[in-house]
């Protein structure tokens, strides 16, 4: 007889392992089915965040900005240091360490709330059974009240610039070199693309990044986009823009490429090719005949407004349902689902949903832009203001970037905030907690905010809205 459960997560990342430890804290007899092995061939919980994602990326984020530092940006300071180097081996070691520590806690807080782990590929069975079959290829069957479909993304894959990796890679493979590479190339200009392309060339990577948009960054606001790309390329990131890959060749130990750009075709040889042009659901296999659940066109697990499938006890969240593939969004969605199957309000309010990309300068927004509030016929008035005016970042030696506070014209309550520039991805909670909380752009101004912080540019942006902004000509 099937072991019976009231819930079983399918997916042990973010979204996955947060909708299993809130459903054991409610109470509920819970388990986590998931496939994901480390390096050593080992069950390693967490999923592509933990363990090729968000926190191995960040690792090296900073190793390569502690680099970049030391080599060009200490001197203001008074601090020299004569032919630094870097040692890869060390770096990558480091950050698999973290890596370790992070899926390691992951399992001990499965064990602190008694949450059932099995390891192998979990399928979602008639009646809201899961085979989960194991590496070795045994099965077993389990069956539960509710079943939470959590099993993530996949890098996309080109058909004409497949991955081996080693020349070609996704991002899992970039955070893995051996050694640095004399020319990189990127194919996309998006968070992926943008963060390992950054990585590598802080280490002393010549990097090329080709993008088939014609607009940088267009996700993020116009006004931030393109300080941002003003500031990479005084790094020295060379960003193509309108250039469309067309043809990937591996001949030796280089990657030729061919593509199209503003200027018609174009050639580019470099020694290692990451392919960063987004993500798609996985769910090949995970949905068995007969259960009821249906894929949209882009093979996501169709949801509603509260990730229910439709069919009874089954529930989809993260990366394999509609939305942004973040994985704080489906930390939050696993949390609501695991908290309505227990009777209480679970909610996601998606408007608020914070980004960040982990360049240098950090980019970060929530909510509309300007050229979106427009577009939609929102009334809207604009503040900004530089960090150059804000005492802590040019003590700092961060002056680079500003904040943009976007309100509504004849509210006030704050429509979005986009900012470039030092932490941001810290201040950015900021401005969700005020938007949360259907804030105004007022309510921002009149808060105190210490100085010196960088928090004083969100500050001086809320009160630029009125055009009283005190450290700026308005």
């Amino acid at each position: 007889m099937s072991e019976q459960f009231d819930v079983i997560v399918i997916g042990g990342g973010p979204a996955g392992y947060h909708a299993a430890i809130r459903a054991a804290q409610l109470g509920l007899k819970t388990a986590c089915v998931d496939a994901w092995a480390g390096k050593d061939g080992k069950a390693a919980l967490g999923g592509t965040c933990l363990n090729v994602g968000c926190i191995p990326s960040k690792a090296l984020l900073d190793s390569s900005k502690q680099f970049w530092n030391l080599s060009h940006s200490f001197e203001v300071h008074g601090i020299s240091a004569s032919n630094p180097r870097i040692d890869v081996g060390m770096m990558v070691g480091r950050k698999e360490k973290i890596v370790k520590q992070f899926t390691g806690g992951v399992a001990m807080l499965f064990k602190a709330n008694k949450i059932a782990a099995y390891f192998g590929q979990g399928r979602l069975l008639k009646d809201r059974q899961v085979e989960v079959i194991a590496a070795d290829g045994s099965k077993q069957i389990l069956a539960a009240t509710n079943v939470i479909i959590a099993t993530g993304s996949v890098p996309i894959e080109l058909p004409f610039a497949k991955f081996d990796g080693k020349h070609i890679v996704d991002n899992a493979g970039a955070l893995e070199f051996a050694t640095v590479p004399r020319r990189l190339g990127v194919i996309g200009a998006g968070v992926i693309g943008l963060e390992l392309g950054s990585v590598w060339k802080r280490l002393g990577s010549e990097v090329t990044i080709l993008e088939a948009m014609s607009e940088f960054l267009t996700a993020a606001d116009a006004d931030i986009a393109k300080a941002a790309a003003r500031e990479f390329a005084k790094q020295g990131l060379k960003i193509e823009l309108g250039a469309k890959l067309a043809r990937a060749e591996i001949k030796g130990n280089e990657v030729h490429l061919t593509y199209s750009g503003k200027e018609g075709g174009k050639q580019l040889v470099v020694d290692k090719l990451l392919v960063a042009v987004g993500r798609r659901a996985y769910s090949e296999g995970v949905i068995g005949d007969g259960t009821g659940v249906k894929l949209d066109e882009r093979g996501r697990v169709s949801v509603d407004e509260h990730c229910w499938t439709g069919v009874e006890g089954v529930w989809a969240v993260g990366d394999c349902v509609r939305g942004p593939m973040l994985a704080h969004k489906g930390f939050e969605e696993g949390i609501a689902v695991a908290e309505l199957i227990a009777g209480k309000a679970g909610h996601v309010n998606y408007d608020t949903i914070p980004w960040v990309v982990y360049t240098e300068p950090e980019i970060a927004w929530a909510g509309k832009s300007e050229a979106q509030c427009k577009a939609e016929g929102i009334p809207c008035k604009v503040g900004n203001f530089p960090f150059a005016a804000v005492g802590r970042a040019v003590a700092m030696n961060e002056p680079a970037g500003l904040v943009k506070v976007i309100a509504h014209a004849e509210t006030d309550r704050i429509l979005g905030v986009h900012m470039v520039g030092a932490c941001v991805s810290e201040l950015i909670a900021e401005a969700v907690v005020a938007m949360e909380f259907k804030g105004s752009a007022e309510d921002l101004a009149r808060i105190i905010h210490a100085h010196p912080t960088l928090s004083e540019a969100v500050h001086e942006a809320a009160m630029a809205v009125d055009k009283r902004a005190i450290h700026k000509v308005n």
